[in-house]
């Protein structure tokens, strides 16, 4: 299980997430405060307040997924 950090600056920016997200064959979670959302659901994703960091908990690795998450990382 991996950990990281992200934020989104335009819905585009969620729908290259979700595309990504919903390609691997492992649960992926994001989390902002005490509400959880599949990361596989855009419009889940679309729901949350995408002017703070979220943190994204994948439950397997897979390499082109790692490249999305790291391309909306931040420190």
């Amino acid at each position: 299980m991996t950990e990281r950090r992200i934020k989104f600056r335009k819905a585009d920016d969620v729908r290259e997430f979700v595309n990504a997200a919903s390609k691997c064959d492992f649960d992926i979670d994001i989390f902002y405060n005490r509400v959880i959302i599949d990361a596989k659901s855009i419009l889940g994703v679309l729901s949350m307040d995408l002017t703070r960091v979220i943190t994204v908990k994948c439950y397997g690795e897979d390499k082109n997924f790692n490249k999305t998450i790291a391309k909306f990382s931040v420190a």
